[in-house]
């Protein structure tokens, strides 16, 4: 049987079996819900209503919590007891509402000028290396696993977990 049901309706009291699914706190969640779905992408004027915005939510961040076979369609629309298709659209539409300029104008501040310039100082200070100081957009080596082997170049991708990714840089 599809497991979304039960783990939007009787894990919401055991935060380490919600988290394990959707990699967020209930609460986090539901908050997330009911900002998006003010989104018009959310609303239609069919006789068909679409599923409530926070088991569209929890389809897609289970899809983007998995990785490999977990992450496909199939595996994702029997977790949620829907379509392929319809594990295709909800990603669709939490997208465009997560991209939105109203939420985005809401939901992300930049930082300040003194919160860049404690940064740049952080930077400059642990790593050793001044020039990196004015430096943007690094991170931590991160691995971003890959759903299957490139063809061009394969055994490159492999990584020290086994897995096929890439290594942000």
């Amino acid at each position: 049987p599809p497991q979304m049901a039960y783990v939007l309706d009787h894990c919401y009291n055991e935060p380490e079996l919600f988290r394990r699914e959707l990699l967020m706190d209930a609460i986090a969640v539901e908050a997330l819900a009911e900002a998006l779905e003010v989104n018009p992408v959310f609303h239609n004027t069919s006789n068909n209503s679409q599923r409530p915005v926070i088991e569209q939510l929890a389809v897609v961040l289970y899809r983007f919590g998995h990785y490999g076979n977990a992450a496909g369609l199939h595996k994702v629309a029997q977790w949620a007891g829907c379509a392929k298709g319809t594990v295709h659209l909800y990603t669709q539409r939490v997208m465009k509402a997560i991209l939105s300029p109203s939420f985005l104008n809401s939901a992300v501040r930049l930082p300040t000028e003194e919160e860049k310039e404690k940064a740049k100082s952080w930077v400059e200070k642990t790593s050793g290396v001044p020039s990196w100081r004015d430096g943007w957009c690094f991170v931590d080596g991160t691995l971003i696993p890959l759903y299957v082997r490139p063809h061009w170049y394969g055994p490159s991708y492999f990584d020290r977990k086994c897995n096929y990714s890439l290594n942000i840089q």
